[in-house]
């Protein structure tokens, strides 16, 4: 797939980040768009700036929650009976839990995997027999750096990043052996400014291990977020035109690539090393604005 215009483009997540920047590039190409989300307002912001940028396109909007099956595929047989046909699924819905493996509820284990893993299997089924019919379609389900390496407390982000990236591998696998028209493509983003760290859960079980507060975290986590959302856009959509199999996103997502495939035993040791360095100085700091507060 060369060129968007006139595609049809179904996007999840559309209410922020990445998902409203693809929105965003795409309408700038003229590709028709099904936009979706749980938050009403922000989908509704997207709908609105789409729509300055590139009036005259179809743009369809939809209240989807992508962890429920049902929902999903009722939203794809709506997009394709609204739009006539559909070439592009983006599953780039995604939510963060900051939490050790001891720690985490299996509650918040349900919901984490509920979205990033199957919210993309879930589009990928509902939308590939539309793709196919369209004779020329693209599947890009968005992974994470971290599903290149893992990480202390981010355990299950790192199980549903890791799961999106096999099942996107298969599948570009055997759409290649059927020859059918489609193709696919997985995205490891490294640190995009999004609101993804302000949405996240940080379970308690993290704090003093890997950082003073969930605050705290949040802040830490935000300080790696180095690529704008249009520039991750961007690098999709071209990924999209090369039909690569994967797309790395950021200076972050290549070096731990690199680490990844150097080091794949290794680079845990330095993980663990840099993290130790990294808690020592946060106790500190925290030891001295606690000595401050008794001082005064």
């Amino acid at each position: 797939m060369k060129v968007f215009h006139e595609k049809v483009a179904a996007i999840t997540g559309a209410a922020s980040g990445m998902g409203r920047a693809l929105a965003l590039a795409l309408a700038r190409e003229r590709c028709h768009l099904a936009l979706s989300d749980c938050n009403v307002l922000g989908l509704a912001q997207t709908v609105s700036a789409v729509t300055r940028i590139a009036p005259g396109l179809t743009v369809t909007s939809a209240a989807v929650d992508v962890s429920q099956r049902a929902d999903v595929h009722a939203w794809a047989a709506q997009v394709a009976a609204e739009h006539g046909r559909v070439n592009l699924i983006f599953n780039n819905a995604g939510v963060a839990l900051s939490s050790t493996v001891e720690g985490m509820s299996y509650d918040d284990l349900d919901w984490i995997v509920g979205i990033n893993f199957w919210g993309v299997v879930h589009g990928t089924k509902a939308f590939l027999p539309h793709l196919k019919a369209s004779g020329d379609g693209h599947v890009v389900n968005t992974s994470s750096v971290f599903g290149l390496f893992a990480q202390p407390g981010m355990g299950a982000y790192n199980a549903s990043k890791y799961a999106v990236r096999g099942f996107t591998d298969a599948l570009r696998q055997e759409l290649d052996l059927m020859d059918c028209g489609v193709s696919a493509t997985v995205v490891h983003p490294g640190g995009i400014r999004t609101n993804i760290a302000r949405a996240s859960r940080v379970s308690p079980s993290v704090n003093g291990l890997l950082v003073r507060d969930a605050e705290q975290g949040r802040a830490e986590f935000e300080k790696f977020f180095i690529t704008s959302a249009g520039q991750a856009a961007q690098a999709i959509l071209a990924g999209v035109r090369a039909n690569r199999r994967r797309v790395l996103i950021g200076p972050d997502a290549r070096v731990a690539d690199v680490m990844a495939r150097l080091l794949p035993a290794a680079y845990q040791a330095l993980v663990v090393r840099d993290t130790r360095r990294k808690r020592k100085r946060l106790l500190a700091e925290a030891a001295t604005v606690i000595h401050q507060e008794n001082a005064s």
